[in-house]
């Protein structure tokens, strides 16, 4: 009896703490937003424009390799399986619209958002952490620098750029890259698969998946800042804030994921 009671308000204790971090987290996001227009109102010098870049290379350009692998690899599958076993029901052809909707629809946008998690959203929590327990926030701060206008807003803005950019190339190699792939174990013609793909994609698609993009972008932008801005004294803290802006950032990715499904098929 007393190992449940005991089990039930560890859960309800990890339960609060998750809304608490949540609403926490909206208000921290609320925040960044409204000093945005000063971090683009201050020269280019003051505002550190090279954070933004060296961000997006590192978020971006640095994860391309893993996400060309992990695309053509998906692709190859969903086609190859498709071609298997959808002629024996005489729906061959909806291997092209199984494909949109699982590369450009939800693969390309979550799975890409999971690699920037895992990837540049331990970095950015770990930086600033950092940055919190040697006193460099004090120091900002001393020096009359708003450290979410200097340090929060153009890591939230390079993640939403890099995730756009990420799941426009994981949605090429995963589309285009793939059927070279499938070439080598089941050959059809160029024609056949590039009309059918035409065919199956729609505007709804497209928009779609931008949108999840730039909502991951800001979800993982502000659950890594938020949780590096979090620790307090301790270096110990570090890698706790750090593991937490992954957990945390994965649960809202798939809540969002779930939510813009639904209302895209309303």
């Amino acid at each position: 009896m007393q190992q449940s009671k005991a089990a039930i308000e560890s859960v309800g204790r990890q339960a609060r703490r998750f809304v608490y971090d949540l609403f926490y987290a909206i208000g921290f996001f609320v925040e960044i937003v409204r000093v945005i227009p000063g971090y683009f109102a201050m020269g280019r010098r003051r505002r550190g424009g090279g954070v933004l870049v060296i961000q997006v290379l590192f978020t971006g350009v640095q994860a391309l390799s893993t996400v060309a692998v992990i695309a053509v690899g998906i692709g190859a599958i969903i086609i190859i399986q498709g071609l298997s076993l959808l002629p024996q029901f005489g729906q061959g052809d909806l291997i092209y619209v199984i494909l949109v909707a699982v590369i450009t629809r939800e693969l390309g946008p979550i799975l890409t958002a999971f690699i920037v998690t895992a990837r540049s959203g331990t970095a950015i929590s770990t930086e600033l952490g950092t940055m919190v327990v040697n006193h460099e926030i004090e120091a900002y701060l001393a020096t009359g620098v708003n450290p979410i206008t200097y340090l929060a807003v153009p890591r939230l803005l390079a993640m939403v750029v890099s995730l756009f950019l990420l799941n426009v190339y994981f949605n090429f190699f995963g589309l285009i890259g793939s059927f070279f792939v499938t070439q080598i174990i089941r050959p059809f013609s160029v024609q056949e698969y590039a009309t059918g793909i035409y065919a199956a994609l729609t505007m709804q698609d497209i928009f779609t998946s931008v949108v999840k993009s730039v909502v991951f972008g800001l979800i993982i932008g502000t659950v890594a800042t938020y949780h590096g801005f979090r620790v307090e004294r301790a270096a110990t803290e570090v890698p706790v804030r750090a593991i937490r802006s992954v957990g945390h950032g994965i649960a809202y990715i798939v809540i969002a994921n779930a939510l813009i499904t639904l209302i895209s098929y309303l």
